[in-house]
């Protein structure tokens, strides 16, 4: 029965995650009592490393278990010494486990922006913070022009985390549009595109910004689900339809490196314009393969 598999995917998950939550904990607990930043690193290098066998294992149970049908098409290029950023379209919890399962080991320990409500996820949560995620609040427009302080607080996070990148290579994930994708919330942002929510530019633009030079590429990933409602307890249960994914190597374009997203409108019109064209791409991409479906 389905809901009985999704039952014990359920269980598997939560004990690998108590499984590798004990070290986890006691990490966590070294790093914050380390007097010095060296020690503090290496404390930092033990979290990645428990956080790779987490995913690991997940994976393993999942192929064998769960045994998803994904078609993924990625670069030969990668490696796990370089900085890249990936950028995707968002559609379900399942997203990040697809992504996993296409790109683990083949580039360094990933960073997502993570919205501030999961660091509330037992152990989870806990994982995000000592491994240094940039937490995003993410204030509304009338919550910013009432106090314009809070705009500024996302982007130190996300200063803080390209800062501490520099020295390790890393991958920061970004669901740019910033939340999962329905019909709903498509029609409700009056969405240009007809698989897509409107791309936001300024946490990528930031990253680009600050890490520019640094960075090996972008990934542009696209996700098609053939299953119009992807849900991730579907996809426990072992009921998820195929699943396509597509990544793209970018070059990072060199007039991003001497931009200003926040300080100046005519940067901010020419990210605009670039992640737009990047969405447009997309959206026919998954047009293209709805068709086919």
């Amino acid at each position: 029965m389905p809901i009985v598999k999704g039952l014990i995917s359920a269980l598997l998950l939560m004990v690998n995650t108590c499984f590798w939550g004990v070290p986890l904990i006691v990490l966590t607990l070294l790093k914050l009592l380390a007097p010095t930043q060296a020690l503090k690193d290496m404390m930092l290098k033990g979290l990645n490393a428990i956080a790779l066998n987490w995913i690991g294992f997940n994976l393993w149970w999942m192929r064998h278990w769960l045994k998803p049908t994904l078609s993924a098409e990625v670069p030969d290029t990668l490696s796990q010494d370089q900085w890249w950023l990936v950028i995707s379209n968002h559609r379900s919890w399942t997203d990040i486990f697809m992504l996993f399962m296409a790109l683990h080991r083949r580039i360094p320990m990933p960073r997502f922006f993570l919205k501030t409500q999961l660091i509330w996820i037992p152990i989870v949560g806990l994982a995000f913070w000592a491994l240094e995620f940039p937490f995003m609040r993410r204030y509304t427009r009338e919550q910013i022009e009432k106090n314009p302080k809070l705009a500024d607080i996302d982007r130190r996070a996300t200063e803080r985390m390209c800062q501490r990148a520099r020295h390790h290579p890393l991958t920061i994930f970004n669901f740019v549009e910033g939340t999962r994708f329905t019909p709903a919330k498509r029609d409700a942002q009056q969405s240009p595109y007809q698989h897509l929510l409107r791309p936001k530019a300024g946490g990528v633009a930031q990253v680009l910004n600050l890490m520019g030079d640094q960075l090996d590429g972008i990934l542009d990933v696209t996700i098609s689900y053939e299953n119009p409602n992807p849900t991730f307890w579907g996809y426990l249960c072992g009921q998820e339809a195929p699943v396509t994914l597509t990544a793209r190597r970018l070059e990072v374009p060199a007039w991003m490196l001497d931009t200003h997203y926040h300080a100046q409108s005519q940067h901010k019109e020419r990210f605009h314009a670039w992640i737009n064209t990047l969405w447009q791409e997309k959206d026919a991409q998954l047009d293209r393969r709805t068709d086919h479906d």
